[in-house]
C-alpha cells in the first residue's frame, strides 16, 4: 500500500498547491472597467471540489480501513428473562486476514481490545479469510486461530463460518479454530450457563455457500428456552421461528462506503438496503449487525470504521 499512497499523497499536494496558487493568483485584466473575479472564483471551486475528492480517498483507501474502534450497544428485548438482564456480548465479524491493514499485529490488537472489555461472551461471525486478489491475499486460517484463540470470556468463544471461508474451504476453516478451542457452530446449537440460569446459542449455516436448515436447528433447542442466533449473513432474519427473539450477525460491512443522506451506495446482500448496520426490530424479532473488522470487493472504508461491538442485553 505504500507506493498507492505516496501516490494519492503527491496528487494531493499538487491540488494544494494549486488552490493556494489559484487563491493569490491576481483575476485578471480588467474588462469593460469591470475585473473578472468569477473566473478566479471558478478555477479555485473546482481545485478546492477536486482537493475534498482526493482527500476522501486518502482517508477511505488509507486512514479508516486502519482504524479500530470498540463500540457499546444496548438492545432492550421484552419478555427477555431478568436473569439475564445485562449479559454483554464481544461481537466480531469479517476480519478477512491478509485484507489491507489486517495482519497478525491487527489481531492481537483485536483480541487485547476485546479483552479489556471484560465482556461475558465472545461471538465470532464469520469471513476470516480473504481472497488472492490485487489488494489481498490468503492468509492459512491456522495463523488468524491462533491469535484469536486469545480471546477471554467467562461464557466461552463461539464462532459460525461465512461465504469467504467456505469459499476458501470451510472444513479446513473449521478444523483449524477447533484445534485452538474455538467452536464452530454449523446448524448446531449449545447450551449456554449463565447466573443459575440458560440460555442458547444457535449457530445458523451461511446464507450464500451452505444449506439451510433453520426450523431443524432451532428445533433442538428446549421449549421455551431463551435463543440468541448466530449467523454471518442477516438475509435470513425475515426466516427466524418466533421463540428467536435475538439475532447477531455481519457480512454487510455497513456498506464499507456510507454517503451523507443516502447510506451505501452498493449492497453486499440481497436485503442489505434494509439491514446493513447496526439494530432493527421485525416481526417481533431483534436483529443486530456488525459492520465488521476488514473489506472485501474493494479496499476501502468510508464512514464505516472497522468495529468491535460490546452488546448488551436488558430486559
Amino acid at each position: 500500500m505504500t507506493i498507492p499512497f505516496l501516490i494519492f499523497i503527491t496528487i494531493f499536494l499538487a491540488l494544494l498547491f494549486l488552490v493556494i496558487r489559484e487563491v493569490r493568483r491576481s483575476a485578471g485584466p480588467k474588462e469593460w472597467g469591470k475585473t473578472p473575479r468569477w473566473r478566479k472564483r471558478l478555477r479555485v471551486g473546482l481545485a478546492c471540489i477536486l482537493l475534498f475528492f482526493v482527500g476522501c480517498l486518502i482517508y477511505g483507501f488509507f486512514i479508516e480501513p486502519n482504524r479500530l474502534i470498540v463500540r457499546s450497544e444496548t438492545i432492550q428485548i421484552q419478555n427477555w428473562p431478568p436473569e439475564l438482564s445485562g449479559l454483554r456480548i464481544g461481537v466480531i465479524s469479517d476480519v478477512h486476514t491478509g485484507g489491507p491493514f489486517i495482519d497478525e499485529k491487527k489481531l492481537r490488537l483485536i483480541v487485547e481490545r476485546t479483552n479489556a472489555q471484560h465482556p461475558d461472551l465472545i461471538v465470532l461471525l464469520g469471513d476470516y479469510m480473504s481472497p488472492n486478489s490485487w489488494h489481498s491475499h490468503h492468509v492459512e486460517p491456522d495463523v488468524t486461530a491462533a491469535v484469536l484463540k486469545d480471546l477471554r470470556a467467562p461464557l466461552g468463544v463461539y464462532s459460525v463460518l461465512g461465504n469467504h471461508d467456505w469459499w476458501y474451504d470451510g472444513a479446513i476453516v473449521r478444523k483449524a479454530f477447533e484445534a485452538q478451542g474455538i467452536p464452530i457452530l454449523e446448524n448446531q446449537v449449545r447450551e449456554i450457563k449463565w447466573r443459575d440460569k440458560s440460555f442458547w446459542l444457535a449457530g445458523l449455516a451461511d446464507y450464500w455457500t451452505r444449506a439451510q436448515r433453520i426450523e431443524q436447528t432451532i428445533g433442538n433447542v428446549p421449549p421455551g428456552a431463551t435463543i440468541i442466533a448466530l449467523t454471518h449473513n442477516p438475509d435470513i432474519f425475515p426466516r427466524l421461528p418466533v421463540n428467536v427473539p435475538l439475532m447477531l450477525a455481519g457480512h454487510t460491512h455497513g456498506g464499507q462506503v456510507q454517503v451523507p443522506f443516502i447510506g451505501p451506495p452498493a449492497s453486499s446482500s440481497e436485503r442489505s438496503r434494509r439491514f446493513y448496520e447496526g439494530h432493527y426490530f421485525e416481526n417481533g424479532h431483534h436483529l443486530f449487525i456488525t459492520t465488521g473488522i476488514g473489506t472485501s470487493l474493494f479496499p476501502m472504508r468510508f464512514r464505516v470504521p472497522p468495529e468491535i461491538v460490546i452488546l448488551t442485553i436488558t430486559n
